[in-house]
């Protein structure tokens, strides 16, 4: 088991209420550095390098969209809201958060100097930034042949393309566009005045209008024959030619900027502020139309000097963004088109991960039906170390039996090109009575989920969206099978999404199973969503808001009971439940050892004396994204294992529908237990929570492995072996029928 790096006291000095909290987005902050981390190792290849700080940027846009969003608008409340685990008010975690985010700068601009260097050194990728490249080393300057090759294509490709637009006394303010990436210069007329000067601003188009990444030819001597792919993105190229945009103009200076707006909406305001026969979707509709439009939170810009430069820019842009929330960078804005840049790179392997093919799951048969596969006992799932092709043969047999007469599905997020969809249309079409509950507002996935609802609709799925004011955020699946003279239930819960692209990326966990009080309890999630309430006693499922969490206190209680022979292990995204907080100290102060896998936010800090010394928190963020919840709670025989689609955050445990399942199949245990205890004591991609706050990598020693590419092995193993005894069976059988045909 990894270890925090020492024992901190209880009078310990920090700005915290208890000694054993943290503040949620903080703590957030530094999840994030943990992914900046992954872009920062050397031993990671250099093409996921750079993905890595595509993630950490895409995960910092969200991060200020929703959260810095959310305590913007608590500033505007009357009685400003103060964090119940650190004391801290809406103003003083947004003064934190931006000295925390421009600390970090530095180091994201380092590690893409790094990265481009070492493209460029190995004569791989060379991005070319024609204004003052030394700014970002690695980045090369323009050649006379690249000026002359891309002026030409400027003017011919690019500049008839452009909308430019002034904003200045006479002229309307430009709206601007949340996370879209503008060029913009500082102008003065030539007949004017020194002080009289506008803004003005090009949009940087849609990659449907022309491409962000810009190929440059390479016309230089190559004695070594290897010819570097050169680009230039956009945004530089037409910041390079903005004098040519606003010929009438001076440009007495430009830069490249990207704002941020608040997108923490409201729903519950919308549906009453509706009227009464709107449809949902419609509600839904018209909101993320608003989102578009809500208050800027943030302003970055791209360019050399002081920041006070471009506080000008902002200002004339009428923002009203406090200089806190201005942020000045020497890396793209948007790390969007390194997409197109993998597109071209694919072929050199090793700039890429090791690739690695999800096995077909060693608990399924794949010859075999699932119906009868699961009369005979549960099958466990595992991503991304197993594919999703189980469950959707399940789905499609289901669709396809005469027996099934109906399947009841919740729908969070789903692939854009799902197959879980297509099985659901199919079973709708045979006549089966579908129905889906489709949450329409799941984060940024909205809109894909408003068109998924409509191709249900028109095949005759029985589509719903949801309770007005509880999120529907369970993995569920009830297929109700005629069976003799009366029904048999076949029940799916799931930690992850059904979402056949992210099985590949994220590690879930997806349990199949016939057992009937599973399948019952499931049934009264159904009908208690289907008249719009929440369920409130079940037999074997735990299920939020109404009974998991009580349940989960229970099981923790029942640890306390037990003291120093107590067990408590949690895998979780994100724990701040503030109750289950307390209750785990409560567990820690009687010796019970509680072990904690948490990849993202954790309220809870862990050695800290006299509070939480029991405790451990690991973080492990690598390859996959660590995406399973599991519970565990006990030693030897009393031992209980659930999977979870919720998180121990107060908006999974009282604010949404969840669902955790107890795993009864001594294989399937094994098989979890196996994996929560690898990442556990995985050196490699693991930080260890100290009792300041603080993550440290554990020191990784030659025998140390990666926890994650060790599952990925095991998969492949028990694919052998299974193949291994199924052709020794095989040559069994055939021996056994030639002896009896010979009478040998």
């Amino acid at each position: 088991m990894l270890e925090t790096k020492e024992k901190c006291p209880q009078e310990r000095t920090l700005n915290l209420a208890k000694p054993y909290m943290d503040n949620r987005e903080l703590s957030w902050l530094k999840f994030n550095a943990r992914v900046l981390e992954e872009a920062e190792d050397k031993s990671v290849p250099l093409f996921e390098r750079l993905r890595f700080l595509s993630i950490y940027r895409s995960n910092m846009d969200e991060f200020f969209m929703i959260r810095v969003g959310s305590l913007n608008d608590q500033m505007l409340l009357k009685n400003e809201k103060i964090d119940t685990k650190t004391y801290l008010s809406a103003s003083e975690q947004l003064e934190l958060i931006a000295e925390n985010v421009k600390e970090i700068i530095p180091r994201f601009t380092d590690v893409y100097s790094d990265i481009m260097r070492k493209f460029a050194k190995e004569r791989i990728l060379v991005q070319i930034r024609p204004d003052n490249p030394k700014a970002t080393p690695g980045l090369t300057a323009l050649s006379k042949g690249d000026e002359e090759h891309l002026s030409e294509l400027f003017k011919k490709e690019i500049q008839p393309l452009l909308t430019p637009s002034v904003i200045g006394k006479r002229h309307p303010f430009h709206f601007l566009k949340n996370l879209e990436v503008y060029a913009a210069g500082i102008l003065r007329r030539a007949d004017s005045e020194k002080g009289n000067v506008m803004i003005g601003i090009v949009p940087v188009l849609s990659p449907e209008v022309f491409k962000r990444v810009i190929y440059v030819p390479f016309t230089g001597k190559n004695s070594e024959n290897v010819s570097p792919i050169r680009f230039i993105l956009a945004e530089d190229l037409i910041l390079h030619y903005l004098d040519r945009v606003f010929a009438n103009y001076i440009v007495e200076g430009k830069t490249i900027f990207k704002i941020t707006r608040n997108a923490d909406i409201d729903v519950n305001e919308a549906v009453y502020d509706q009227d009464i026969e709107l449809d949902f979707r419609e509600i839904m509709e018209e909101l993320l139309k608003k989102r578009k439009k809500l208050t800027p939170v943030r302003i970055d810009f791209k360019g050399e000097g002081t920041l006070d430069e471009y506080i000008k820019i902002a200002t004339k842009l009428s923002l009203k963004l406090d200089e806190d929330f201005t942020f000045l960078h020497q890396t793209p804005l948007d790390f969007s088109y390194i997409g197109d840049l993998e597109e071209k790179l694919k072929e050199q392997e090793v700039l890429f991960y090791e690739k690695l093919t999800p096995q077909q799951a060693v608990m399924a048969e794949p010859d075999e039906k699932i119906f009868k596969q699961l009369d005979k006992g549960d099958i466990l799932l595992s991503f991304p170390y197993e594919n999703i092709s189980t469950f959707i043969k399940l789905l499609e047999e289901a669709a396809n039996d005469p027996a099934v007469f109906s399947l009841k599905i919740t729908l969070y997020r789903v692939a854009r090109d799902s197959k879980v969809i297509n099985a659901l249309i199919a079973a709708a079409e045979n006549g089966k009575d579908v129905l889906a509950l489709v949450e329409l507002r799941a984060r940024f996935d909205e809109e894909n989920n408003i068109g998924w609802s409509l191709r249900l609709e028109e095949a005759g799925v029985n589509v719903m969206y949801g309770l007005d004011d509880l999120k529907v955020h369970s993995k569920l699946l009830l297929i109700t099978k005629k069976s003799g003279s009366g029904i048999k239930y076949y029940t799916q819960v799931g930690t992850g999404n059904y979402n056949e692209r992210t099985a590949r990326l994220y590690t879930d966990s997806m349990l199949l199973t016939s057992a009937q009080d599973i399948g019952a309890d499931a049934s009264l999630i159904f009908n208690a969503l289907s008249v719009g309430t929440a369920v409130g006693n079940t037999n074997a499922l735990l299920v939020a808001p109404k009974g998991l969490k009580s349940k989960v206190v229970e099981m923790i209680d029942t640890e306390i009971v037990n003291g120093e022979n107590g067990y408590i292990g949690l895998k979780l995204n994100s724990l701040t439940d503030r109750d289950i907080i307390e209750k785990l100290v409560e567990a820690n102060k009687k010796g019970v050892k509680v072990q904690l896998l948490i990849r993202g936010i954790c309220c809870l800090i862990a050695g800290v004396s006299g509070e939480t010394e029991n405790i451990t928190v690991t973080s492990v963020v690598g390859r996959f994204l660590e995406h399973t919840r599991v519970y565990i709670f006990g030693n030897g025989e009393r031992r209980k294992v659930y999977i979870s689609s919720a998180d121990f955050m107060t908006r999974n445990t009282e604010k949404r529908v969840e669902v955790a399942a107890p795993v009864r199949n001594p294989r399937a245990r094994e098989r979890i237990l196996e994996e929560f205890f690898a990442l556990l004591n995985n050196n490699v991609k693991a930080r260890v929570q100290n009792c300041d706050g603080t993550y440290s990598k554990p020191e990784i020693s030659p025998d140390d492995r990666d926890a994650q590419i060790e599952l990925y092995k095991n998969a492949y193993q028990r694919t052998t072996e299974k193949e291994g005894l199924k052709r020794k069976r095989e040559k069994k059988s055939w021996l056994s029928k030639f002896l009896k045909i010979f009478k040998i």
